[in-house]
């Protein structure tokens, strides 16, 4: 192990954080496939609840250690409203991973943020220039590549991705908000408390009793999660987001070559141009974003794009 730290710690900081968000991409592309997995078992609803369910088990040892103290807010009407968003968010995203082609999934939902840099713009008061709203519009044209409306029809399972994208940068925008006066364990503690059982309301519906399949599954899942968190946070540490970030969409060709070798899925050729689309321009956000926060002032509202792709895992 020795070896190991010595050769790691002989790494510039980027190079770490690149190692870090691969890591991350990796482990969120496993949790896509698992994911993709239990739908087959279970509704897409019941898939969701176990999934909060175990990441509430592998947060509680750190929420005991943190204490009483990570709950102590006078907003706790924003962080019902960020559950809300994220579990709409999750549901979505996990109905249209039971529906289409996971690696098409995983294109669509790369537009978080740039839903994300719209909403920053109209209401978190962030200065958007000509630059990043070009990107955007950009990134936006990428989608109309992708699902092609009026040449095919709009597949239900794209439009849920859409509406996860925009719930999860609706979440996003909360956690800014949230971020100017709460400390981050709070964010992290109330998103768990909550969704367990918010998530529980709407399996109940389609509830039918587990498998042990099925359970292992969603506890690998709850450890996927917890892990590509962490590193996804250390990477974020370590370096600005325009060097870590397009190691992220790593994502799209790993799920898409799981995608083909065990499901035989396969992405035609305008959806790679439009993903290759939207990739380019969030890419840019996320290096305008991190030009922006260089120069920005401390009292000036930070940028918020660049992590909006997590609120629904």
């Amino acid at each position: 192990m020795k070896p190991f730290a010595n050769f790691a710690a002989a790494l510039s900081a980027p190079v770490r954080g690149a190692l870090w968000m691969a890591v991350a991409a990796i482990c969120f592309s496993g949790m896509i496939l698992l994911i993709r997995l239990a739908t087959d078992l279970m509704h897409p609803f019941q898939v969701a609840f176990f999934r909060n369910l175990f990441g509430l088990a592998f947060m509680l040892p750190w929420i005991a250690r943190v204490g009483p103290g990570a709950l102590r807010t006078q907003r706790i009407g924003t962080y019902g409203w960020r559950a809300v968003s994220g579990l709409v968010a999750m549901l979505a995203w996990f109905m249209a991973l039971s529906m289409m082609p996971m690696a098409e999934a995983v294109s669509l939902s790369f537009t978080s943020p740039l839903f994300a840099t719209v909403g920053a713009a109209l209401f978190l008061g962030e200065i958007v220039r000509a630059r990043r709203w070009s990107a955007t519009a950009i990134g936006f044209l990428g989608v109309l590549v992708i699902v092609r409306p009026g040449l095919e029809v709009v597949s239900p399972a794209a439009l849920l991705v859409l509406v996860s994208a925009l719930a999860g940068a609706i979440s996003a925008l909360l956690v800014k908000s949230l971020s100017r006066t709460e400390p981050s364990r709070a964010m992290v503690t109330y998103m768990t408390l909550f969704l367990t059982p918010m998530s529980l309301v709407p399996a109940l519906f389609v509830w039918q009793p587990p498998g042990l399949a099925f359970i292992g599954i969603m506890v690998a899942v709850g450890g996927l999660a917890t892990i590509g968190h962490l590193c996804f946070t250390h990477a974020m540490h370590l370096a600005d987001a325009s060097a870590v970030i397009p190691f992220d969409y790593l994502r799209l060709p790993l799920v898409a070559l799981a995608g083909f070798l065990l499901f035989g899925e396969r992405m035609d050729f305008w959806s790679w141009t439009g993903a290759a689309v939207i990739v380019v321009a969030t890419v840019y956000i996320a290096r305008r974003e991190a030009v922006v926060a260089r120069q920005r002032r401390p009292h000036d509202p930070a940028p918020v794009a660049t992590g909006a792709q997590r609120e629904k895992l």
